[in-house]
């Protein structure tokens, strides 16, 4: 047996005998990817708990901070930082939280709730001895 020859139809390339590797760059790119999606899905299902209310336009500074929040809805119900009650009762609960944290208090009104609501509300809230009392508005300008 002199000088065996090599089978054609076999090529050798040189990889046949090197362990199989991970590449660790495709990899990470992948779980970047899965992290941007959960984050942006996350966004995407916060529900924002509020009472709706359509505000007026009018130009303003705006309070920054936190607050004693007043809403008055189109269908005239009064809620005291989302608990809803009635005026008589709304009221020194909130003299009582403002002189207890000195917190800014704001009128968060609806364009269709009454204006004589809204007025008596805000006499009612002054005479109680809060001295910062602020309607809420909508900054932005209808076209």
């Amino acid at each position: 047996m002199t000088g065996q020859r090599p089978d054609p139809m076999k090529l050798s390339s040189g990889y046949e005998d090197r362990p199989a590797r991970l590449e660790m760059i495709s990899l990470m790119d992948v779980m970047f990817l899965i992290l941007v999606f959960f984050v942006y899905s996350i966004f995407s299902m916060s529900v924002h708990r509020g009472i709706k209310v359509n505000l007026p336009v009018a130009t303003g500074t705006p309070e920054k901070g936190e607050m004693i929040t007043v809403t008055l809805t189109a269908e005239n119900t009064l809620y005291l930082n989302k608990r809803p009650m009635k005026m008589d009762d709304l009221i020194p609960l909130a003299a009582g939280l403002w002189k207890e944290k000195k917190l800014p208090v704001l009128i968060s009104a609806d364009q269709k709730a009454e204006l004589g609501i809204g007025i008596e509300l805000l006499s009612k809230l002054k005479k109680s001895g809060i001295e910062r009392v602020a309607f809420q508005i909508d900054e932005k300008t209808k076209k």
